[in-house]
């Protein structure tokens, strides 16, 4: 074929973009912010590929637009940012990076929970405001972690991860999920219905991928019927959890504490009121933020690309069934 072009909407980390260009023409975003719409329709227009981040939205606009692309490769595990079944009717392969993310944002998960759970903000600001004095037996009282029943939303990849973990605090681990199989059993875990989970649950990891079904899921009603001690936290994408509930749950005592890696919206303005909560504990969407993982997100995401551009199925595919197209002479 003609020498392919490889659209690339932010500067991954590591040597990926030198595989990329081994394989075409890489045409770099190299904006220190997201890629702007307007250059992202106009610069796919010839593209054959797209190696594209979770803020870019691959929709029904964009791939009219380009009738030469043969495959996208998200740099996340998630694409809800991805019209996968507009991509799947025009025979488009879409990448993703499952698994090599898997065990670093399971360790978010739990970094979150005893952050929140035992009132380490409040502890940070207590010690830098000046007001610690002689040690007090009811100081920054938190909750317990051993011990405690965790709730996982979601028995994937990373919610695995996470009760697995979660044996080595002594936790009961209850969990919902489309699908449980030896895992749950391996893991002494024990499915529940969502509304046992939110009544029971000393301590709740959302751990499912972003959908119809689960967009606020955590909703008002959902918030109210956790425990009034609960932590919430959330490692999954920010729409699972209805903000404006969260935060008059978090005001109220309605729930005891939060702690989020992601948010909606994302990125939140510095003076949204969840970022003003003593009990939220909020950090930039560093799920997966180490050098490591990193670096073998996009080495996998441009493996996509490579499989895809030969002709050859993609290591990691959100639509498998869809068989990349031979390239042409």
């Amino acid at each position: 074929m003609a020498v392919p072009k490889i659209l690339v909407t932010y500067r991954p980390p590591g040597a990926a973009i030198e595989r990329l260009s081994r394989l075409g023409d890489v045409d770099l975003w190299t904006g220190d912010e997201t890629m702007p719409r307007g250059d992202l329709l106009a610069r796919v227009a010839d593209a054959h590929a797209l190696y594209s981040m979770l803020t870019d939205r691959i929709d029904e606009e964009l791939l009219s637009r380009s009738p030469g692309l043969m495959v996208v490769s998200n740099m996340a595990v998630g694409h809800d940012n991805i019209d996968v079944a507009a991509c799947s009717t025009r025979g488009i392969p879409v990448g993703h990076t499952p698994d090599v993310l898997t065990e670093t944002v399971a360790d978010t998960a739990f970094g979150l929970l005893i952050a929140a759970a035992r009132r380490f903000r409040e502890g940070v600001d207590y010690v830098r405001e000046g007001r610690w004095g002689r040690w007090e037996p009811n100081l920054l009282w938190g909750e317990e972690i051993h011990g405690s029943t965790l709730g996982i939303v979601g028995l994937g990849r990373i919610g695995e991860a996470v009760a697995r973990r979660a044996a080595g605090f002594g936790m009961r681990v209850i969990f919902t999920s489309r699908r449980a199989g030896a895992a749950a059993k391996n893991l002494a875990a024990t499915q529940v219905d969502f509304a046992e989970l939110l009544a029971t649950a000393d301590h709740i990891v959302i751990a499912v991928p972003l959908s119809e079904a689960t967009h606020h899921m955590f909703d008002e009603t959902a918030l109210a019927a956790m425990k009034s001690t609960a932590t919430l936290v959330n490692i999954s994408r920010g729409a699972t959890v209805d903000t404006d509930a969260l935060v008059a749950a978090l005001r109220s005592g309605r729930i005891g504490a939060a702690g989020l890696d992601v948010v909606d919206p994302e990125p939140l303005p510095a003076d949204h009121p969840l970022l003003d909560l003593p009990n939220a504990f909020v950090i930039p969407h560093l799920g997966s933020s180490t050098a490591r993982t990193r670096i073998a997100m996009a080495n996998l995401a441009a493996d996509n690309i490579a499989a895809a551009l030969a002709g050859r199925p993609l290591p990691a595919s959100v639509n498998p069934e869809v068989i990349p197209r031979p390239p042409p002479d």
